[in-house]
């Protein structure tokens, strides 16, 4: 989230402005070689005895696309190291690193892994797991003053190298659309209606899912955003307003109206199936990150791929707030390889050239489902679908990060994927369900 920025801005200075060098980027994380989790777990970047120059990454970008990019990008890195360095990449179940970042970060981490800006690095930071890059962050050019404060802690350092983020939306097909002549809805009720529209057409209105327990949080922010404001929200995700509020009870009122033209059995759904749905036409939208369909969508499929802001629930709050998570870099604290000096010197000058331009362009190549960070960053070769992104967030008045990364990590784990999923399963008991997330909330909170 974007605790650290001036939130009185109308706009945010680290998402672009115009869709020229100013970015977004690219989706899930590194690749080259799938491990399972506990060969992550006990990875421990080559120990103290390694070459010192070969880098051990832990990544979640256990899907095809980020995971070739992820590979390429990282043999551009060993091609232009005059060192003769290299990257050695654990890939791992994007849910399974999720749920068990905390043993892994506590247990025998690799020496530069994936996560999230924001709270969920800050949480961390906060645990003394991470490596303060503070003084690598004085030399990197491109980034704004914004992309700075999502990768600082609460003590004031910089802990994360920020590689990519992504909007969240509505996403459908535009030959779909044309074929039935659906126009993208601007209100709450003209979605309703045109699910109700897509229902009648034989098809199912919104593809959704849940199995991985995360996928329907988005859907969940833009409802309360839209409803009760980014304010509101940003409090509601760190502790501060009460679960029982009238105006979450409301939020999940109006998410009640919804579910009836959703895919039903979510929560035994991937996010890889929902997003295939839509590829097939089978369903008619889904609420998704860019890259999540455009992962699943074959290249000849994907300039058919569109979207549409999440509709406007309350004319007071518009569609000011946009879903825009940003990803990066890390360096973890408990690697044993990084008590070596020569370890430590490659883990550095690696995330050095990840936060460059060519870093950017390298990953780009390969995966035209996000948008650069870095302003230095080549943008002339971004599709029609990434320059609407771009112009959809530097649009934008506010920007949340996620409710799984703007709230503590405990929280959205432990209290927020069952309850939501429990909500999917049965949806008539509001006060029922938010007198339960808020009795734990006050427990998990009263923790600091």
């Amino acid at each position: 989230m974007l605790d650290s920025v001036d939130r009185s801005r109308r706009t945010h200075p680290s998402y672009p402005s115009h869709p020229s060098r100013r970015g977004l980027l690219r989706a899930t994380a590194v690749g080259a070689g799938a491990v399972t989790l506990p060969a992550l777990l006990a990875a421990c970047g080559g120990g103290p005895g390694g070459d010192g120059k070969t880098v051990r990454v832990g990544s979640n970008a256990s899907d095809a696309v980020p995971k070739k990019a992820f590979a390429d990008a990282f043999a551009a890195y060993a091609k232009q190291s005059r060192e003769k360095r290299k990257v050695r990449v654990n890939t791992v179940d994007h849910n399974a690193f999720q749920t068990n970042i905390n043993r892994y970060l506590q247990g025998k981490p690799d020496d530069v892994f994936m996560w999230f800006a924001g709270y969920r690095m800050q949480f961390f930071a906060k645990k003394g797991l991470l490596h303060d890059i503070s003084d690598l962050w004085a030399e990197y050019r491109g980034f704004t003053p914004a992309l700075k404060a999502q990768s600082t802690g609460e003590d004031g350092k910089q802990y994360l190298t920020p590689y990519y983020y992504y909007p969240w939306a509505v996403f459908h097909r535009r030959s779909l659309f044309a074929k039935y002549g659906y126009e993208a809805p601007k209100t709450l009720d003209e979605y309703l209606a045109l699910a109700r529209r897509m229902k009648k057409d034989g098809l199912v209105p919104i593809a959704f899912c849940d199995k991985d327990g995360w996928p329907a949080m988005g859907t969940f922010d833009y409802i309360n955003m839209r409803s009760n404001g980014y304010d509101f929200h940003k409090r509601l995700m760190a502790g501060e307003e009460a679960w029982t509020d009238k105006r979450v009870k409301a939020t999940f009122d109006t998410w009640r109206r919804i579910l009836p033209y959703c895919h039903p059995g979510a929560n035994g759904r991937t996010w890889q199936e929902a997003a295939t749905t839509l590829q097939k036409r089978e369903t008619g939208m889904a609420v998704f990150g860019l890259p999540h369909p455009g992962a699943q969508f074959p290249a000849a499929d994907r300039p058919d791929l569109d979207f549409f802001p999440f509709p406007v629930i309350d004319p007071e709050h518009g569609q000011d707030a946009v879903e825009a998570p940003i990803d990066g870099f890390l360096l973890a604290k408990k690697s044993k390889s990084l008590k070596n000096e020569k370890a430590m010197a490659s883990a550095r000058d690696l995330l050095t050239w990840l936060a460059t331009g060519p870093a950017e362009d390298a990953y780009l190549a390969g995966d035209p489902n996000n948008v650069a960070v870095s302003d230095l960053a080549d943008t002339s070769a971004y599709t029609p679908l990434q320059k609407k992104a771009v112009q959809l967030v530097s649009g934008a008045k506010q920007i949340s990060q996620f409710l799984d990364r703007d709230t503590r990590p405990d929280f959205a784990q432990t209290v927020m994927i069952p309850a939501i999923q429990s909500f999917i399963n049965d949806p008539k008991d509001v006060d029922g369900l938010v007198n339960g997330i808020e009795r734990q909330k006050k427990t998990i909170f009263a923790q600091g």
